[in-house]
């Protein structure tokens, strides 16, 4: 433990386990714990779900508000999964079906932007001590749905306020809504400027992130890089390129507990690097559970949303080269109704030889993590991404895009890196036919078992824990402190 501990409030709208939709509750679940050993104290501010209501234990209300945007809230400390976690119970705005973000009918909740200012509002009255129970030191806020709390700290005439950070986790979503909002934000009219939540004539959650805050993080180091060009940075860029000198990249990691090969239960057979053979277990179980042929053949895995992002619509035209190889290709996730279906379509025309499964199943997202023999991930962009971080962990090669977080965690098994036995995977560009070339690639290099294997081991011995970006991020807070003090 260092010697003087940091208090900092996540300020997120979802955590794993309690509720989840993507890699944000991930980071989320797993950064605090891995924070505590650096000296600093998570506490982390989330909407009172159902999910996250039900799974809450020791709790106490610490606050009330008579109306919270027009109805009663109460706040309520407690503990699960080992976080520190405040719950904003406002029953108005979170007790509801469906998703943090949709109702059941697949669009989002009408009153999205009141329900996460009330997110971005209570946060900044705890970052300005405006809470009896915590005063935080720093308030790190994460995605647009927080990104409105340094306009809040900014405008709200409080004489004391926590140090900010804001951390982009996909730029693509960035909590955008009409102008007529701010009256019900109660934010103040001289916010809505270039200098404060307006963006092109909307209020912009992460704008108001970006532009507010006194740090700015990303993912990886080369998605910090990506969003300050035209080409990836979301009509942001400009402003990301003033702020350079506040901009960094902290690479994710994973939850080395709930994703361990040596100890998963839900695999067939337990393994280490200095043990392959029981990747042989697993993988008969995957094709038998995905209908596929029980033969030795390269099996290539996906556990993606399926959309232009993750860019799984360049997988469907270049299918028969795959099959053609010999080659053969489980599909789990859900996503564009088109793609759905082409690969629905592609398991009931090629059966046998390729298997699909429209949704999400972390017992099957193991399963193919432990038994593929390859992960395809052709994003054309990617922040960090955690599935390539996943298969490395497990020995499954990533066959990855040279973007993002994807460029930074796998090494290429060019000819290069085969000579000095340094390579985990294979990169490409982010091109229909470059991924062909890949699959291509990747099929030579199953051919030549004992360089398959070499970097099936260097990729299970690569550290993707949370432990050296951890100290990264205490590092960073406690810069923030030290400026402050000067």
């Amino acid at each position: 433990m260092k010697s003087s501990q940091i208090t900092v409030l996540f300020v997120v709208s979802e955590v794993y386990p309690l509720v989840k939709t993507g890699g944000l509750a991930d980071v989320a679940g797993a950064l605090p714990q891995a924070l505590a050993p650096e000296g600093v104290r998570v506490v982390t501010l989330i909407p009172g779900y159902p999910s996250v209501l039900d799974t809450l234990s020791d709790v106490e209300t610490v606050h009330t508000f008579e109306d919270l945007f027009d109805g009663p809230a109460q706040l309520l400390h407690g503990r699960a999964n080992g976080l520190e976690i405040i719950a904003i119970d406002a029953p108005h705005l979170y007790r509801r079906p469906g998703s943090p973000y949709h109702g059941p009918d697949g669009k989002d909740w009408p009153d999205n932007a009141v329900r996460f200012g009330a997110l971005s509002l209570v946060a900044a009255q705890i970052g300005a001590g405006q809470i009896a129970m915590l005063t935080p030191d720093v308030l790190h806020a994460h995605d647009w749905q927080g990104g409105l709390a340094g306009a809040y700290l900014r405008y709200g005439g409080f004489e004391r306020r926590a140090r900010t950070v804001m951390t982009v986790h996909n730029l693509a979503f960035q909590g955008l809504f009409p102008a007529s909002v701010m009256n019900q934000l109660k934010l103040p009219p001289q916010a809505f400027s270039i200098e404060g939540v307006e963006f092109h004539g909307e209020v912009g959650f992460l704008k108001a992130g970006l532009a507010l805050s006194d740090r700015i993080t990303t993912v990886s180091p080369t998605y910090a890089a990506e969003i300050r060009t035209p080409e990836f940075g979301m009509g942001l860029d400009g402003l990301l390129r003033v702020r350079t000198e506040r901009l960094s990249g902290i690479l994710n990691g994973i939850d080395e507990t709930v994703w361990n090969p040596a100890t998963d239960p839900l695999i067939a057979a337990n393994f280490d690097a200095r043990r392959m053979a029981p990747r042989i277990a697993n993988k008969a179980v995957l094709k038998r559970k995905m209908k596929l042929e029980a033969t030795d053949t390269l099996l290539f895995g996906v556990i993606s949303r399926l959309s232009w992002q993750k860019g799984l619509d360049m997988l469907v035209p270049v299918l028969p080269t795959l099959l053609a190889t010999g080659a053969q290709l489980v599909v789990l996730g859900t996503g564009e109704r088109a793609l759905q279906q082409a690969f629905a379509d592609a398991a009931r025309i090629h059966n046998g030889r390729v298997g699909c499964v429209i949704g999400y199943d972390e017992e099957l997202a193991h399963l193919i993590q432990a038994g593929a023999d390859a992960l395809l991930m052709p994003s054309r962009y990617e922040p960090c991404g955690l599935p390539q971080l996943c298969a490395l962990r497990y020995g499954t090669l990533p066959i990855v895009s040279q973007v993002g977080g994807l460029a930074d965690t796998v090494i290429d098994l060019n000819e290069m890196a085969i000579a000095e036995g340094a390579g985990t995977g294979v990169q490409f560009a982010p091109t229909a036919g470059m991924l062909e070339a890949a699959i291509l690639r990747t099929t030579a290099l199953w051919r030549n078992q004992r360089v398959w294997r070499r970097a099936q081991r260097n990729a299970m011995r690569t550290d993707v824990s949370w432990r050296r970006s951890a100290k990264r991020y205490a590092q960073l807070y406690r810069e923030l402190l030290a400026d402050r003090r000067k």
